[in-house]
């Protein structure tokens, strides 16, 4: 695992007009800087792909570099208003979140889409716009779709394997404030090997250590077959049995936050939000 001493090494501050930030070592390149210093224009060039238009917005480009090679790149451009503006006062921008997330997972050698940059814009010390920037990962699938359509024999292998990978992330103190299904990406190495990686990075917290029932509650948001839950859980704590008392408390959290999620889509709550500009 990297040191953080090293990390910040390889980072550089980026000044460009309104736009502040840092870039990765990687992606120090005068062709990469230029193509990122309007981001806000990004999404008219031809080969802009966009995946994602609501609340946020995701897309993917192309990016050349000195060296003549083009990389994938992902963007994320975050939208500031209402409360989360006011926030910003106080707080670090979405994207700059997402940077330093990125960073704390590569620190402790967890997969992730290496981070490039983060691009932010203020005005009287409120965000208006921000932006990250990280590598494209190639041929990778959302676990969400695997847990729909894997047959039994191929799904059980993988939830061990994510299980374990969870684990591996809570012992090293990453708590992922959204761990869903949609935020983790799988590929299969050379030897078959399933390697995973999260995304949505702004979410990510470091905490010194992590109790069995705080790692348990921060499972349920997956989308876990109820049939294959126990098993999961059972993985994930490894060798020690599994403890009723964890057990309980990831099916209760489970069942509140189903039930949430449920009502918050009937009263259209996210909506509501938005309209009012508080979200």
């Amino acid at each position: 695992m990297m040191s953080s001493e090293d990390v910040k090494k390889e980072t550089r501050r980026l000044d460009l007009g309104p736009y502040r930030g840092e870039v990765g070592a990687q992606y120090d390149d005068p062709l990469f800087v230029a193509a990122i210093a309007h981001p806000e224009e990004i999404w008219a060039r031809p080969d802009a792909e966009l995946l994602l238009d609501k609340r946020n917005r995701v897309g993917t480009v192309r990016v050349l570099l000195s060296s003549g090679l083009s990389r994938g790149i992902v963007v994320k451009e975050f939208s500031s208003r209402g409360i989360i503006r006011l926030k910003s006062l106080v707080q670090p921008s979405k994207a700059a979140r997402a940077w330093q997330g990125a960073l704390a997972l590569n620190e402790r050698g967890l997969g992730t889409a290496s981070p490039g940059a983060y691009l932010e814009k203020r005005s009287r010390g409120l965000v208006e716009l921000s932006f990250f920037f990280a590598a494209r990962i190639e041929n990778a699938d959302e676990i969400r779709g695997l847990f729909r359509s894997l047959p039994a024999a191929d799904l059980e292998p993988l939830l061990s394997a994510l299980a374990a990978f969870l684990s591996q992330c809570h012992d090293r103190g990453i708590l992922h404030r959204d761990l869903s299904d949609g935020n983790i990406l799988v590929r299969k190495d050379d030897s078959g090997r399933a390697v995973f990686y999260l995304l949505d990075t702004n979410r990510v917290r470091v905490r010194k250590k992590l109790g069995g029932f705080r790692r348990s509650k921060n499972l349920i948001r997956l989308g876990v077959p109820p049939a294959f839950q126990r098993d999961f859980l059972r993985s994930y704590f490894g060798p020690k049995p599994l403890r009723k008392a964890h057990w309980f408390w990831y099916r209760m959290n489970k069942v509140v936050f189903t039930g949430y999620v449920g009502l918050k889509k009937k009263l259209r709550l996210r909506q509501i939000a938005r309209f009012l500009r508080i979200q």
